[in-house]
């Protein structure tokens, strides 16, 4: 594509972000048709949120809906906050009760947690989703600007600049984005808000009780005070009137109609929170013995954020300015100076680590006399953890080694259990200045993830007969299979478990492989580049060894998450069993639709329902497709359980208590859609799910009589072995998305262990 191209795209961008100026009475007739445009801080937030929809999620074992908006749609996933989808949800709630006003508005909003638990992200998120959210019809957010040359001659309107020449260079936005209906005296404004909220469908009403900013009240009594004297008798028209007013789109971000207190920002409270004066604007714009509000640099948090969000970043480093707070969501109102007021409506987001809420409790032990409890009072309080999801953790390792973006959105489980367990290839430039790819290869990721999500579990909540890994595997997928049955969060007791408040953080994961990706290995082959492949038991290894000198764990944590490692290996090593496994027995699996024709055979016949053929006709279930499927795939039953076609007690038993009940597990489940039979996946139904591919090395022993695991890692030519080893590795790498490398080593390592007990 041409530059020029670019050129129009990028002009189509901006003509479609940024509207001409309109006038006053422009803007209010533009709000009855779009109200949301005039909404309060809080409300527009809110907006922004619901209007990216929600989304079905599982955490923790439970089924959840989860705002997009905390995805960053608008930013292709980029700082999307993954997982602490309960933490967002009731920020949310938080939210709409400030929005509402109902008994919240003097909160302020603080979340808090460890490093690494996404607190970061959800500022970068907010900034992204409102910055986009405002450049849309529905979103756009609006300000005043003034121009007073030709009225007198008046210095001018500058805060920080020159005077011009009465042209386009002479209108001056409101610096801290002053809401247009400010400009209404206060009767007309809160007579045409209750008009507005009449007509709006919405149980959220709009609030409005900020005056005008001090920069355009100057603006507005000169006008005033210059119209008062030549007679004017329509005042407010006049300096309404389009020539001096006008009102403006802006595109919300960081320093326009955003807030953001940087660990960095220093100054005095005064500077931080609202700016400061400017002593050669005092000077040029002195009147009359006072300050001239125009002479003021307004770029201290509030004023920013003023209009939307102010964020307090990391503040643990910024605790002085907290209580000084306090008059902000109780009053609305702040000071420039000790004459001049500020009214300011922003909704107020602190972010700490834990090392914040140490400091406010410094005084607790003063109970009525702690001179911090009026602060902690106002803080709303919402904990970030680290993750305790599997899948979620993958994802998170696999956006901080690639910078992959995507979120992983499935229908079913399995799909994710694929995202999981793949590959990861990534280019190096080794000591020798060439770039290679090294492969994390299958089930690499998902050993770093499992490991590092075992070590944020509670361990003293697991019921009994339970492992870590088994509580992991819960809380990613909502069940546990145990053979046939299929035992879901819900049945089990995990008590008041503390899980993700401690553990092994990403960032930690993250150097560690980061450094394996470095390193050379001491692996060789004729033909295959194995020294290339980073393995799932390198990783464990790599993360373990590591905890002794990694500052960040104690002695004791290191001693726990050490223990913690053999089941998240033996659970990992089962995962590349069954790979082989598959790959072995890839021509004796089942075909799902052979297992879809049973199931919906099975259903109409307990039901007394008829189906539908390949000729569209209705007819009665066929009982020998049924027994021929339960005696040849299932292996359940065999002839003497049938008379002729017909099933006896036992297999009409198995058929409603390992069939039917699966599926009105699944319907209820899904029970806000219409139950159709074929809407479900096989894999819900636990005992099909060892159908569809699950084999055991006896299996593996009758299909091939003559194989020789103990020979796997170089067969002789011509040998059953040598056959059998070839297929595997290409089945491997086309149903799992191994290289040939990698299929080879894990083959042989999962050959070497069956070895010991093949004979």
């Amino acid at each position: 594509m041409s530059g020029e191209k670019y050129i129009a795209r990028a002009d189509d961008a901006l003509r479609e972000t940024y509207e001409p100026p309109m006038s006053l009475g422009e803007f209010v007739e533009s709000i009855f048709e779009n109200p949301g445009s005039a909404a309060h801080a809080s409300k527009y937030l809110l907006e922004a949120i619901e209007a990216a929809g929600t989304r079905t999620v599982v955490e923790e074992g439970e089924r959840k809906e989860r705002y997009r908006f905390f995805d960053d749609p608008h930013n292709d996933g980029e700082h999307a906050i993954l997982g602490n989808t309960e933490v967002l949800n009731a920020f949310v709630d938080d939210l709409r009760s400030i929005a509402a006003r109902r008994g919240k508005e003097e909160k302020i909003l603080w979340l808090d947690g460890p490093t690494a638990t996404g607190k970061s992200e959800l500022k970068r998120c907010l900034i992204n989703g409102l910055r986009e959210y405002s450049k849309t019809d529905e979103g756009r957010r609006y300000t005043v600007e003034w121009n007073i040359s030709g009225v007198d001659s008046s210095p001018g309107m500058t805060y920080g600049d020159t005077s011009a020449t009465p042209d386009e260079d002479d209108w001056y936005p409101s610096p801290v984005q002053a809401h247009p209906l400010s400009v209404f005296p206060e009767d007309v404004r809160k007579e045409l808000l209750a008009e507005l909220n009449e007509e709006l469908d919405d149980h959220i009403p709009i609030h409005l009780d900020a005056k005008l900013d001090p920069f355009s009240r100057e603006a507005y009594d000169h006008l005033e005070e210059q119209y008062r004297r030549d007679g004017v008798e329509d005042l407010f028209t006049a300096v309404a009137d389009d020539r001096h007013l006008r009102v403006k789109n802006f595109v919300v971000d960081v320093g326009q109609g955003i807030g953001v207190l940087h660990s960095e920002d220093d100054g005095s409270p005064k500077e931080r929170l609202v700016g400061s004066w400017m002593a050669g604007m005092l000077q040029r714009l002195d009147s009359r013995g006072r300050k001239n509000p125009q002479a003021f640099s307004y770029d201290g948090v509030l004023s920013q954020g003023n209009g939307l969000l102010t964020i307090v970043e990391d503040a643990a480093q910024h605790a002085d300015l907290l209580q000084k707070l306090l008059n902000v969501p109780d009053e609305g109102t702040v000071k420039l100076d000790k004459g001049i007021g500020m009214d300011i409506d922003t909704q107020m987001i602190i972010i700490s680590n834990p090392d914040l809420e140490a400091q406010l409790n410094k005084h607790a032990n003063r109970e009525g006399t702690d001179p911090l409890k009026a602060l902690k009072r106002r803080l709303d309080k919402h904990e970030f953890t680290y993750l305790t999801n599997l899948s979620l953790e993958a994802e998170l390792i696999r956006r901080e080694l690639t910078n992959e973006t995507e979120i992983w959105e499935a229908d079913a489980y399995e799909q994710l259990a694929e995202l999981i367990s793949e590959p990861v290839t990534i280019s190096v430039r080794g000591g020798d200045g060439v770039v290679h790819d090294r492969e994390l290869a299958p089930h690499a990721v998902e050993a770093a993830g499992l490991y590092a999500v075992a070590s944020r579990l509670d361990a003293e909540s697991l019921p009994p007969g339970l492992d870590l890994v088994d509580k992991a595997l819960i809380y990613d997928r909502g069940y546990l299979q145990d053979g046939d049955e299929r035992r879901y969060k819900e049945e089990f007791d995990f008590g008041e478990a503390e899980d993700g408040d401690g553990g092994i953080p990403v960032t930690y994961t993250r150097d560690v492989i980061a450094d394996l990706l470095h390193e050379e290995t001491d692996r060789h082959h004729p033909e295959l580049n194995v020294e290339d492949v980073i393995m799932p038991r390198d990783v464990l290894n790599a993360m373990a060894e590591g905890l002794e000198d990694a500052p960040v764990f104690s002695g004791n944590e290191r001693t726990e998450y050490e223990n913690r490692l053999v089941p998240v290996k033996n659970h990992v090593f089962g995962q590349q069993e069954e790979d082989v496994i598959d790959a072995i027995m890839r021509d004796k699996r089942v075909d799902e639709e052979t297992v879809e024709e049973y199931i919906e055979h099975v259903y109409a016949w307990v039901e007394g329902e008829q189906i539908e053929n390949e000729r569209g006709e209705l007819e009665a279930p066929d009982p020998l497709k049924m027994k021929v499927f339960e005696i040849e795939h299932l292996g359940r039953f065999d002839e003497d359980d049938y008379d002729g076609a017909t099933p006896a007690d036992g297999v009409e038993e198995f058929r409603a208590d390992k069939v039917i009940t699966a599926l009105n597990r699944h319907a209820w489940r899904n029970r806000d859609e219409d139950f159709r039979v074929s809407d479900v996946d096989p894999r819900e139904i636990p005992v099909i799910e060892t159908v569809l591919g699950s084999h055991d090395w006896d299996d593996v022993r009758r299909a091939h009589e003559d194989l020789e695991p103990s020979l796997w890692d170089d067969p002789p030519t011509g040998t059953d072995t040598a056959r059998i080893k070839a297929e595997t590795i290409e089945n491997m790498q086309e149903m799992f998305g191994y290289t040939a490398a990698s299929a080879e080593l894990t083959s042989r390592h999962v050959m070497g262990q069956v070895s010991y007990r093949w004979d």
